[in-house]
């Protein structure tokens, strides 16, 4: 209970600070004591919600047991590591947008563009994104950044082309001009070691939840 209210362990605290905490156990077991008295544990959200809490505790509970004595080696890591890194996007892009509300009005910014009106000049005057302060510059970023049309489209343009047809999104029309692209480079090992460790954690707890459903019987009601 000292942790839980506190953050810290019973034994820092002062008799005084100690004597505090009781107190507030204590009225806290009092009411809870009448709550149920007056049947308040079956009512409402209560039951629903110790289920839950049930269920949480249990669940972190039987995870920490299971891998207390299966840490992530440094070959998992590593396997991991390797997993993580090839499913990474092998490219970044920087990339220059007008974002309007009508296709009529994108198919008249790529005529202009194609008679020779500047991009950023465009960008500043009719765009409705943010980046018309910057000339529409969007700056590096990856595929996953992006909603899915936007992504499609820059990556099929070259250096300094410009998209030909309007692309549409959930915000809009868009015309798009690819400035520049890099690969992605990983982080290091050492700077996401502790995070793949969670990541091989909790797959290993995954697999151990799979065997433990393969052999429950289960029955589900419609």
């Amino acid at each position: 209970f000292v942790k839980t209210v506190t953050g810290k362990p019973a034994d820092t605290l002062t008799g005084e600070q100690r004597g505090q905490v009781l107190d507030t156990l204590v009225r806290a077991e009092v009411v809870a004591q009448q709550a149920e008295k007056d049947g308040l544990d079956k009512q409402g959200d209560a039951p629903a919600s110790m289920a839950m809490a049930r269920l949480q505790i249990l669940e972190q509970a039987a995870m920490a047991n299971y891998l207390k004595d299966r840490k992530p080696n440094d070959a998992e890591l590593k396997a991991e590591y390797d997993t993580q890194v090839a499913a990474m996007p092998k490219m970044q892009y920087k990339a220059r947008h007008i974002l309007v509300k009508t296709r009529e009005q994108a198919d008249k910014i790529i005529a202009d563009l194609k008679k020779g009106a500047k991009f950023e000049k465009l960008a500043a005057e009719q765009s409705l994104d943010g980046s018309k302060t910057n000339g529409g510059d969007l700056g590096w970023f990856s595929p996953a950044n992006m909603v899915k049309p936007f992504a499609e489209a820059v990556a099929r343009l070259k250096k300094g082309e410009t998209t030909s047809a309007p692309v549409q999104s959930e915000f809009g029309w868009h015309v798009i001009r690819l400035d520049d692209t890099r690969e992605t480079a990983p982080p290091g090992f050492d700077t996401v070691k502790d995070r793949l460790g969670q990541i091989v954690e909790a797959k290993k707890f995954k697999a151990y939840g799979d065997d433990l459903m393969k052999a429950a019987k289960v029955e589900k009601t419609p």
